[in-house]
């Protein structure tokens, strides 16, 4: 079940802050490519997994953002667009919890565009000899599957597995990582056995997902913070169309189009939002190769073809 997000004012945002807030709540910033999210919390768990997924910011910073995840009855999302603020009640998923902190910073960024243009993708990007490969697709289309299984390859250099941002600079399309570790499912290493000596022993949550430091898991000679853009592959599994196959930059968009952008954690869905993200996506395929991989084959054999798209078969 994906989760509804509800708008709500101020006043009703503070009645809200007036009720959950309470001296036992966590309370730790993060710093997500230069904005600070405060984060709130009646959860050990989602405490230290925070802690681990991101890169903390001292407590005397101004948060840009605010993020509440607390116990509840039901599952309710709400968002306060002026403040930044975000009040999560009923979710025992820290993959929601995290995603909507990307979110939030990615509403940000949208609202306080500047001449430096940083806008968000929900999606993986891995990079190859100093450049690299954006892998976009819906949920289980195999994105995860197939960012590391190119990682096996040890001139792959990680940057992200599930979110990162990108400047639209005169001559160059820059990416930057989200997170400092990701957050992995417990069954990586059945379609990629490499992995699971190192995942061995990694601390569970109730949905089979780990905050994996992958430093360790690559080595911290392997791990980027930015890079820039040589191609972008999109993912689909559709049994009526080829394997894999080069798209023009209508094509590609029509994609995202369809695909509500490949990104459920929307916080804002509005036509001012929407001609924002086309606006974006369509010079973000006009700057490099767009490809559509059907990962209908099994996972060695996408994987192989994702490696002649990237180039990463040299």
């Amino acid at each position: 079940m994906q989760y509804k997000v509800e708008l709500i004012s101020q006043k009703e945002k503070d009645m809200l802050m007036a009720r959950l807030y309470t001296s036992s709540l966590f309370e730790r910033k993060a710093v997500i490519h230069g904005t600070c999210v405060k984060f709130f919390t009646d959860s050990h768990e989602f405490k230290d997994m925070w802690e681990d997924n991101f890169d903390l910011m001292p407590d005397w910073i101004r948060p840009h953002a605010r993020l509440f995840a607390v116990k509840g009855k039901k599952l309710r999302v709400r968002y306060e667009p002026l403040s930044k603020t975000a009040i999560i009640e009923g979710c025992g998923y820290y993959g929601w919890v995290k995603s909507i902190a990307l979110a939030l910073v990615a509403d940000f960024m949208e609202d306080f565009t500047s001449e430096h243009r940083r806008y968000s993708v929900h999606g993986s990007f891995i990079d190859h000899k100093g450049r690299g490969a954006a892998i976009i697709g819906p949920s289980g289309s195999g994105k995860t599957t197939l960012t590391y299984g190119l990682l096996l390859d040890p001139h792959s250099n990680f940057l992200t597995d599930d979110w990162f941002f990108v400047r639209l600079a005169k001559n160059d399309t820059l990416v930057y990582s989200s997170e400092k570790n990701s957050y992995i499912r417990g069954d990586l290493g059945k379609s990629w056995p490499q992995y699971q000596a190192k995942l061995k022993g990694m601390r569970k949550d109730l949905q089979d997902r780990s905050i994996v430091d992958v430093r360790r898991l690559l080595g911290a000679d392997r791990i980027r913070t930015e890079s820039e853009l040589a191609a972008t592959v999109l993912l689909t599994r559709d049994k009526s169309l080829p394997p894999a196959q080069k798209l023009s930059k209508a094509d590609a968009l029509s994609f995202m189009l369809k695909n509500d952008f490949c990104n459920p954690h929307q916080l804002i869905r509005s036509k001012s939002r929407m001609a924002q993200r086309k606006a974006f996506f369509t010079e973000l395929f006009a700057r490099a190769p767009v490809y559509l991989l059907n990962t209908i084959e099994t996972p060695q054999q996408s994987l192989d073809r994702l490696k002649k798209l990237t180039g990463q078969d040299d």
